[in-house]
């Protein structure tokens, strides 16, 4: 019998595994939406952040899954991302039959699919308002993990991505989640996802990373942490990995943005002499040894990708 698999962008983020559960706890309670065996699993293993929140609320990872498990019958929902170059690599398109996702759309299909984007500041916000429109409540351990979720994805309700339905939303799954203090949830999701201390420089530089298609093939990742300046302090080592990486995915551009979210401040470590130039355009002001502070900026989805994109194609 066909399969109908629930898939998040490759490394994902909390937002990226916990809509995909998210949405399979949907599926399994509504059958309206008429999707056979709904599962939800992973590209990747979990980050620091979210291995750190499935321990504490004691629930299991979606499996992890390969190109090869999926079948010539079997069917694809993508979660938070749309964009080829942050699908499983290798799906065959011809799977895919729906998009839930909050970014810019970047798509050429050669078939319809379902779209439902909004533009909030998670993915898990726009499975709540689904759940919501079906009369389906999630448990307290899931309500527990979209929370988490949300406030991951928003930075504490920080980010400009922030919007009133994250806030109101938020507000419904803590109550079902028995969070009575949201703000100190968020410190404690903010202290895991500082928490790099397992992970080697190159996989400290693709913790969390996306790959944007623009007129230079460009790689943007975010570090967002309460240990800013512990980070920056390992500066050499980390532009010598984003210098391998950069090599290894073959990216013509390559930027890390270490973002306080305490101190609402970030900069960005630049990998070489391009990048410098491009992000002094971006965001104004003069790199110090490859290492520009671009202020209050948070998101990289809406503040830093899209002022280094527009710098990009006004060069060209």
């Amino acid at each position: 019998m066909p399969k109908t698999y629930i898939i998040g962008h490759l490394k994902p983020d909390t937002d990226a595994v916990v809509a995909a559960m998210a949405l399979e706890y949907l599926f399994l309670e509504r059958d309206c939406f008429g999707y056979d065996q709904p599962q939800a699993v992973i590209t990747d293993p979990l980050s620091p952040e979210t291995n750190y929140l499935f321990d504490k609320f004691k629930v299991e990872a979606p499996p992890l899954i390969t190109v090869t498990e999926i079948g010539a019958d079997d069917q694809v929902v993508l979660v938070d991302h749309n964009e080829k170059s942050q699908r499983l690599t290798g799906l065959d398109e011809a799977r895919i039959v729906e998009i839930v996702d909050h970014h810019k759309a970047n798509l050429n299909l050669s078939t319809p699919v379902f779209l439902n984007f909004k533009p909030w500041g998670s993915t898990a916000t726009i499975v709540y308002f689904f759940m919501e429109e079906n009369g389906v409540t999630p448990d307290k351990k899931l309500a527990a993990l979209m929370l988490a979720a949300i406030i991951s994805d928003t930075v504490g309700f920080k980010s400009a991505t922030t919007t009133d339905k994250d806030r109101k939303f938020g507000a419904k799954l803590a109550k079902l989640a028995e969070i009575n203090d949201i703000d100190a949830f968020a410190f404690e999701i903010f202290k895991a996802k500082s928490d790099i201390s397992t992970l080697n420089d190159e996989e400290i530089v693709q913790n969390d990373y996306k790959i944007y298609e623009f007129d230079q093939k460009t790689f943007i990742s975010q570090l967002e942490t309460i240990q800013q300046e512990t980070l920056l302090a390992k500066k050499d080592q980390l532009l010598a990995a984003m210098a391998n990486v950069k090599s290894q995915l073959e990216v013509e551009l390559l930027f890390v943005a270490v973002t306080d979210v305490l101190q609402i401040n970030t900069k960005l470590l630049l990998a070489g002499e391009a990048e410098v130039i491009t992000a002094e355009r971006a965001f104004g002001g003069s790199a110090v040894d490859y290492i520009l502070d671009i202020g209050p900026k948070m998101s990289r989805k809406k503040e830093i990708a899209p002022a280094i994109e527009k710098v990009l194609k006004n060069n060209n």
